[in-house]
């Protein structure tokens, strides 16, 4: 059985090519899988291992004071979700290439799921505004599941959101608008943006969509929730499609162009 992490965190890295560094050298000693993708500001993370080897590993960054707020998503599988182990800097964590979208200066306000899930199921806000749940992920993951009513966007990769979400703004009147993604980078910087750029009252979902199977199961959820690595989607439990599949139906040849190992940069 492997242990799965999924982790970022928004913070200032003064010298990220040496932090990366010590996080190959630490994944390696701990035999971990995956990608660390590293950048000034901060840091995202899809590594799989034991289960000692992951606390291990987080337990390292939390020793680190730059890294408290840690958001954390953890799920185990049966086959190893990654061949190789890769630790790249970046110039984004998740790139966006969009000015007024840096979580270093401040979040945008938070939904948490179990507010959510109840929005959902009495169709408002706590103030009576009517919802507008928006995907910020692209079209390959939308199509294996999304929030029931979501607005999806036609976009194969999150820096063409802006353009597209333009043609949506009528949609977005009047509404609160809760912006989600798989584990909440891109719904971070999203909200941020959409609320420098006229939208209204946008919010995050706090943990994104990973954060919401585990906290409150999927309530409002259909289908399943696409990720960047060989389980290819997870239930609302956290099962991984591949496990649900004929073993021969994921080998490399039948997974997903998103599997493609430049993909998981636009992941989370």
């Amino acid at each position: 059985m492997y242990s799965h992490l999924a982790a970022y965190a928004f913070t200032p890295i003064d010298a990220p090519q040496a932090l990366a560094d010590a996080l190959r050298a630490r994944a390696e000693a701990l035999e971990l899988l995956g990608t660390v993708l590293v950048a000034g500001e901060g840091v995202n993370l899809f590594l799989a291992g034991t289960a000692a080897a992951i606390d291990a590993f987080v337990d390292t960054l939390r020793a680190d004071s730059r890294f408290d707020g840690l958001s954390v998503k953890r799920s185990v599988c049966a086959r190893p979700p990654f061949a190789r182990l890769k630790v790249k800097v970046k110039p984004e964590i998740i790139s966006f290439r969009q000015d007024h979208a840096s979580p270093l200066v401040g979040r945008a306000p938070v939904v948490s799921p179990r507010d959510l899930q109840r929005w959902l199921a009495q169709g408002h806000d706590d103030a009576g505004r009517p919802l507008a749940l928006l995907d910020t992920r692209n079209r390959e993951e939308t199509a294996y599941g999304t929030f029931a009513g979501a607005l999806t966007l036609p976009i194969d990769n999150f820096v063409d959101l802006p353009a597209a979400l333009e043609a949506e703004r009528h949609a977005l009147e009047g509404a609160t608008v809760v912006s989600f993604c798989t584990g909440g980078i891109r719904c971070e910087k999203a909200a941020l943006w959409m609320r420098e750029a006229g939208y209204g009252e946008v919010l995050q979902l706090d943990g994104g969509i990973l954060g919401y199977f585990e906290a409150v199961g999927g309530d409002g959820w259909q289908g399943d929730c696409f990720v960047f690595d060989a389980r290819i989607a997870l239930d609302p439990s956290m099962r991984p499609l591949s496990e649900r599949m004929p073993r021969q139906d994921v080998s490399p040849e039948h997974l997903p162009s998103g599997h493609m190992p430049s993909a998981l940069e636009n992941a989370a």
